[in-house]
């Protein structure tokens, strides 16, 4: 916020909630250009509210599944994200949330500050281990790829689905196997999602999908909500058709389905995939050079629509 200050006179929404939409719909008008939140719907009704000097919508998040960027293109508008940044720090909260599913902390911690009485004994909460068993990977871009590389440190066989191969040197080097969608949740003891949000994967994991996973597996999800059908996982895991699941995103944030909040065998936090100090300070930091660069006769670092880049 210190560089914006120097480099631009800006408007800032000082709350900690999203701004409302009215207020952004007023705010953005005769703005050259916007930093929004994944909260922050960019479509025609904003841009027609900025006007024609909005040149760029620079997004502080690695999805943008909240920004219309056709609608952008159209007007000229350039569209940014901030990828790349909060990889590492991704990939570590999807393994926060296996290992918390798995080995039933939350639950545990929940029990304990209850005040229960309890002593140990060698059946009580019994979870289910991670070293050395299959790791199926749902999306195998940087964050898929991130996981992987950890669980090759638990001496995990990776498995992964998605529409783009990499290279056989990356598959190599990650011991991970393709496999299609179905086969790979049959096979797989821990599903980490981490697909982008378009019409394909809005419920992906439906009510037959989760039917195609072990009893005994664990499923993440730091992607986006949508991407899982919420009621279906609910019964899911009820029904002990899944072992365990580690939901970071939700299908209607900030509202989560009732029936997780019920359910021990669920371990939610509140979207904190990129909650760190050094992560949420590079995303600030990738968003304001993304503007700075635009308004600059510049093309942005992570432009997503190329059309608008008209210079050199």
């Amino acid at each position: 916020m210190a560089r914006v200050a120097e480099l631009f006179d800006a408007a800032v929404w000082e709350g900690e909630e999203a701004i409302p939409r009215d207020r952004l719909l007023r705010e953005i008008a005769g703005k050259v250009a916007a930093i929004t939140l994944l909260t922050d719907k960019v479509d025609d009704e904003l841009l027609d509210a900025a006007g024609s000097d909005l040149r760029i919508v620079a997004n502080y998040a690695v999805g943008f599944d909240n920004i219309d960027v056709d609608a952008c293109t159209r007007r000229g508008v350039m569209a940014t994200n901030t990828p790349e940044v909060l990889t590492e720090t991704t990939a570590d909260t999807a393994w926060a949330l296996m290992m918390a599913a798995a080995r039933r902390v939350a639950e545990g911690d929940r029990f304990l500050r209850s005040g229960a009485p309890w002593i140990w004994g060698p059946e009580m909460m019994l979870g289910r281990d991670i070293h050395g068993k299959v790791l199926g990977i749902v999306g195998f871009g940087r964050i898929g790829q991130a996981v992987a590389r950890r669980g090759k440190g638990f001496g995990m066989s990776v498995r992964y689905h998605d529409p783009f191969r990499p290279s056989s040197e990356v598959e190599r080097e990650l011991n991970a196997e393709y496999r299609e969608l179905d086969e790979l949740l049959a096979e797989s003891d821990f599903v980490s999602v981490h697909v982008a949000l378009t019409p394909e994967t809005r419920h992906l994991f439906d009510r037959e999908r989760l039917r195609r996973m072990k009893p005994t597996a664990v499923l993440v999800n730091t992607s986006r909500g949508p991407v899982i059908d919420e009621a279906a996982l609910v019964e899911a895991l009820r029904e002990g058709d899944l072992f365990a699941a580690g939901l970071d995103v939700f299908e209607n944030e900030p509202e989560v389905h009732p029936g997780l909040l019920e359910l021990d065998n669920a371990v939610v936090i509140p979207h904190l995939g990129s909650a760190t100090v050094e992560t949420r300070d590079a995303m600030g930091f990738l968003a304001v050079e993304n503007v700075e660069a635009a308004l600059a006769g510049r093309r942005p670092p992570t432009l997503l629509n190329p059309e608008t880049w008209t210079g050199d």
